[in-house]
């Protein structure tokens, strides 16, 4: 996958000779550049939004926040080094993939994704990194895949990385204990386009990144990497970011907990909550469960409209045995409904995968639709 023509472009916006740049993938995954004018004082790069929940929005980040977001990972990670690109471009993990390396003056390597992600692709692009110090950036789907039945060789590159960052969504419990007793070392992310990408590590915020809660629960996130807003879109800007104290803060979507340490745990986002024959269910409580049940890859939940409940627990659940017997078995065995009690999903649609976008983040609108026509068809 040809990356020069990125790297060059991004160069340039990052020592301020042009305009900002867009990175989207071609067919064969390579990057292909797009200036923008964003009107914006040292503007450098612009991101989409995941989409996830709705509309994508183009996310301007400023060279001093990327500049800040890449110097305070080298800290937490102890160390600047070769990193391997195996995300889309197109999303802020993976161009921050791009910024990373240039800021340290490394080589990046990026794997062959015209066929997707594989084990094998991963595999063969980790083996042509020289560097001893190693980093990578995954989400859970991707490093799921690679730690189903490894092969020897995969085990050997995933151990040889110096960090992976794991973000994008929740890792399940499972997913990360599978992962230290395989000898992988992976931080857990968390963060957004509008933070330039994971900004709180292990529970921790990067030096120069402040984390706070709002009345609601909300998560706050605030501090040196926050981006400059939404490219021509200053409701949205308004609505999103805040000054306050001397901070900017960006206003998530998520409820939070800090510990007496300051360390934060994402709860789920705040809009999961389902009201179901009035009682308020956390869609994030209930995947949460459905993932401790063996057998279960991955899960989502969500609410969906119903006559009778008002809204309805739904889950999409992602099984180890996709055939379908197992689908079939799972199903017709239901053993696990009186475990969760009021919290067992009144529908339910097992598959081998969840829906993703094509930056491995679950497709939460997709399912959703998926979930509602299942229900309503009942």
């Amino acid at each position: 996958m040809n990356i020069e023509p990125a790297l060059a472009a991004l160069a340039a916006a990052l020592r301020g000779e042009g305009p900002a740049v867009e990175l989207s993938a071609g067919e064969d995954g390579s990057p292909l550049v797009t200036l923008v004018e964003t009107g914006v004082e040292d503007a450098a790069v612009v991101v989409r939004t995941s989409g996830s929940t709705g509309t994508p929005k183009a996310t301007v980040l400023p060279l001093d926040a990327l500049a800040a977001s890449s110097m305070a990972t080298a800290l937490a990670l102890k160390g600047e080094g070769q990193w391997l690109l195996a995300l889309p471009v197109q999303y802020v993990a993976g161009v921050q993939v791009l910024v990373r390396s240039l800021f340290a003056g490394t080589r990046p390597w990026a794997m062959d994704m015209s066929s997707g992600f594989t084990p094998e692709a991963f595999t063969a692009a980790a083996l042509e990194l020289t560097d001893k110090v190693r980093f990578t950036s995954l989400v859970p789907t991707q490093l799921q895949r690679l730690l189903d039945a490894p092969s020897a060789e995969t085990l050997a590159v995933l151990r040889r990385f110096n960090g992976i960052l794991l973000g994008g969504g929740p890792a399940s419990p499972a997913l990360l204990d599978t992962a230290r007793d395989a000898g992988v070392r992976v931080v857990t992310t968390y963060g957004s386009a509008e933070t330039c990408g994971g900004c709180v590590y292990n529970g921790v915020p990067l030096d120069g990144v402040e984390v706070k809660l709002a009345e609601d629960g909300r998560i706050l996130l605030g501090g040196a990497t926050i981006a400059a807003g939404y490219l021509g879109a200053p409701d949205l800007t308004a609505e999103a970011f805040v000054e306050d104290g001397g901070v900017r803060w960006y206003r998530t979507n998520d409820l939070g907990e800090l510990d007496e340490n300051g360390k934060l745990t994402v709860l789920g986002r705040a809009d999961d909550v389902v009201i179901t024959g009035g009682v308020k269910v956390s869609a994030a409580h209930v995947q949460s469960e459905l993932e401790r049940l063996d057998g279960v890859r991955a899960a989502f939940v969500a609410g969906v409209p119903s006559a009778e409940w008002g809204q309805a627990l739904a889950a999409y659940v992602a099984l180890a045995d996709s055939s379908p017997q197992g689908i079939e078995g799972f199903m017709a065995g239901a053993s696990w409904a009186p475990l969760l009690g009021a919290m067992a999903p009144k529908t339910v649609l097992a598959a081998g995968d969840l829906l993703m976008l094509p930056n491995g983040k679950p497709d939460r609108l997709s399912m959703t639709v998926r979930l509602t026509e299942l229900h309503q068809g009942k």
